[in-house]
């Protein structure tokens, strides 16, 4: 019946039981059609039209032989079947693949083997074929008994000609002409557009949507430019001295390889070069024998977000630089062998490579990296922070250049470009470096600046992940999570002998890797946070209706998937912040949930949404301890915005919306409410007596921290979702 877009496998059709299933080994009898009727009057196969979800019928189409009659096998009965009606509420088609087609092989990669046509299965030439069925006639004895009323309507004659686009769009990258053909009612196009946009941005976009990233060696080798970038990228690694062909000696055990590619692109949105990276797999290491120390710190997404926010109110230049084979700096100590590359050979037999210097893939090659380069910073007079160790700043007078490290990729900026030029002049001299110019692509973020300020997003993410999941055709959802919806594990299900008819996920690996997907989509989407955050409990053992609630919030990222946060050039840089707690609302151990969010004037910077590791005896203690979470926050972001150049003059201010809360940390009385909570959660009476914060009440309806706490209706979860700050600049003009 097709192909499954929720698992990997067949839909299947059981002709005794009358019902769906899914398997992924078919063999497939085309010589046998079950929907076939004898001339005897027979009821129908189907007593009615079945809703089947997420099917797709093949329509088979008669052969178009002369020497042999039209003949369809689902309808020669006199009373055939009754076939579905036509219904709105069926599911769209899935969306076309936006895959450009596979440009012929260069001659050096092998040539695919075409079947020849004796292996194909053999068709009888008989003009009378016999249907293997209990009852089965000739042809021409059915044909002739049956009266002329009966015979299938002669299909409509469709025009054979190819459909091409015009010859003005020849200078376009337009989708396949068949595209056109499939309709849907909630396309894409209404979702999202760049046409209000400016024109190198268009340029921009366009670059990065139509070029396609090979996933394995066996694909890049069919395109002439990646097979150009795996030879440079070992001409590279051989020239570094990375490593040495030995044979391998005994009692050693290699660690394999894999090509990764990558497109890299300039400022201007032009594809700066094709890069395919060797990486070693390195979770075939052994601890104690292939690496001993691991750890090597990355920047945090909210150091990130907050040096944006300072560039956008004063108008800080940001350049983005890329270190060419950075792993392959850091001196390599261990010994460690590794097999040879796909598609790359030496003569000899049980010949590997003996790897002198660090790799990408190696647990150990990011720490000897980050090694070498802090090294070189702190020599030059950098300092590195106490808040986050992949900040380094430089300062003279008022003066200052920064710059941020995640793992190869450089982000620099500052309020003198005397200082930016002489760091970009640094790193030039110690390492190789390329300059991508002003900043457009970082970590997977795409940053866009105006003159309201800086607009960061995840678009191409999240079409993308539209179109893997297979709701390019869906209706958007309004909400990312259904109102009052209580979503429960299998423990809790035995337990309490509910939720029997919830299967499991035969492959929960699809709702695992659809959950590790939106997790990364939260670092602009806050309006999703919460959901995704309540769905990755339930990893192990999910259930069909956990993938339906995770399918929903890919529905609700249709409906604006341009979204991003805006970081506002005219804003004040004063820190405030949001808490909130959602009491005993699991349902399974009766604990609360925390949610917080922290703005700088209106740049929205940090955000968390987690359950609390005790159970609240109150609201007010369930409030209490969502204020201790995000004070921590708060000591944090103040020490790390001093480094950034930014002074605090008043108290940051602190809204909840519990006043039994603000009492509590306000007066130190102990009494039945209090006398239990732990110890560490009373700093933030004690952070309110140093001055660092000052506590404010709310009201709930104006509490941004409620949308990070629990599922809301529409009308409210848009209300709050504007007061955070979130724009949609693709969204189609009205």
């Amino acid at each position: 019946m097709g192909y499954s877009l929720t698992q990997k496998g067949f839909i299947l059709f059981n002709l005794e039981t009358h019902k769906f299933f899914v398997n992924r080994d078919v063999i497939f009898h085309e010589h046998i059609f079950p929907f076939h009727s004898p001339l005897t009057q027979t009821s129908p196969f189907f007593p009615s039209s079945p809703h089947i979800p997420d099917a797709d019928f093949l329509i088979l189409s008669p052969p178009s032989s002369a020497s042999q009659p039209s003949f369809d096998p689902a309808t020669t009965t006199s009373e055939p079947p009754p076939t579905p009606p036509p219904s709105s509420e069926s599911p769209p088609p899935p969306p076309p693949s936006s895959e450009p087609p596979p440009t012929p092989p260069p001659s050096s990669a092998p040539q695919p083997s075409v079947s020849s046509p004796s292996s194909l299965p053999h068709i009888p030439s008989d003009p009378q074929p016999s249907i293997p069925t209990d009852s089965s006639l000739p042809l021409q004895q059915s044909s002739s008994s049956v009266p002329v009323s009966s015979v299938v309507p002669v299909a409509p004659r469709r025009s054979s000609r190819v459909s091409k686009h015009p010859s003005w769009l020849n200078d376009y990258v337009c989708p396949p002409h068949s595209h056109s053909l499939i309709s849907t009612s909630y396309p894409i196009s209404d979702f999202i557009s760049y046409s209000h946009l400016p024109h190198s941005t268009q340029i921009f976009l366009s670059s990065t949507n139509v070029l396609l990233e090979p996933k394995s060696y066996h694909a890049a080798i069919q395109d002439p430019k990646w097979v150009q970038a795996m030879k440079e990228e070992l001409q590279a690694l051989e020239s570094n001295g990375t490593w040495s062909v030995v044979s391998l000696p005994p009692g050693k055990v290699p660690i394999g390889c894999k090509w990764v590619y990558k497109i890299k692109y300039t400022a201007s949105g032009e594809v700066e070069r094709f890069k395919a990276r060797l990486v070693a797999k390195g979770y075939n290491q052994k601890e104690g024998v292939d690496y001993i120390d691991t750890f090597s710190p990355v920047v945090k997404l909210v150091t990130v977000r907050c040096l944006l926010a300072l560039a956008s109110v004063f108008q800080w230049p940001l350049y983005q630089l890329d270190v060419y084979n950075a792993f392959l700096q850091g001196d390599l100590f261990e010994e460690v062998y590794m097999d040879l590359p796909e598609g790359f050979c030496s003569q000899g037999e049980h010949q590997v490579y003996r790897l002198q210097k660090s790799l990408y893939g190696l647990k150990q090659a990011s720490r000897q990296w980050n090694l070498k380069l802090t090294e070189a910073l702190l020599k030059a007079g950098y300092e590195q922070s106490k808040y986050d160790y992949s900040l380094f700043t430089m300062k003279k007078d008022k003066k200052i250049v920064i710059m941020l490290i995640y793992v190869d990729d450089l982000l620099i900026t500052g309020n003198d470009k005397c200082l930016i030029e002489d760091l970009k002049k640094l790193l030039h001299q110690n390492f190789k470096m390329k300059d991508l110019g002003e900043l457009k692509f970082f970590l997977g973020l795409e940053i866009m600046r105006s003159k309201e300020g800086i607009l960061v997003n995840q678009r191409k993410y999240a079409l993308e992940l539209i179109e893997e999941s297979g709701v390019g055709g869906a209706k958007p959802a309004l909400t990312p999570l259904e109102q009052n919806l209580k979503l429960t594990s299998t423990e809790y299900d035995k337990v309490c002998h509910s939720g029997d008819s919830d299967e499991l996920l035969i492959d929960k690996s699809i709702f695992q890797r659809l959950i590790g997907r939106l997790i990364y989509l939260t670092h602009t989407r806050p309006d999703i946070t919460f959901v995704v955050h309540h769905l990755s409990q339930f990893m192990q053992q999910p259930k069909k209706t956990h993938l339906d609630s995770a399918l929903r919030i890919v529905k609700y990222v249709k409906k604006n998937p341009g979204q991003g946060i805006l970081l506002p050039s005219d804003s004040n840089y004063e820190l405030e912040a949001f808490c909130d707690s959602d009491w005993a609302s699991c349902p399974i151990t009766r604990k609360s949930v925390s949610g917080f969010c922290v703005k700088l004037g209106n740049s929205l910077l940090s955000w968390k949404s987690k359950k609390q590791s005790t159970v609240a005896r109150s609201s007010a203690e369930a409030e209490y301890r969502s204020m201790a979470v995000v004070t921590a926050e708060l000591v944090w972001l103040n020490g790390l915005l001093q480094e950034l150049g930014y002074e605090r003059t008043k108290p940051i201010k602190l809204y909840c919306d519990s006043k039994a809360a603000l009492q509590i940390a306000a007066n130190p009385v102990f009494h039945e409410r209090t006398k239990h909570i732990e110890i560490d959660c009373h700093f933030v009476r004690e952070k309110i007596q140093e001055g660092l914060i000052i506590t404010k009440y709310i009201s709930s309806t104006e509490q941004l921290a409620d949308i990070f706490t629990k599922a809301l209706g529409s009308q409210q979860h848009g209300y709050l979702l504007s007061k955070l700050g979130v724009k949609d600049i693709y969204h189609p003009p009205t």
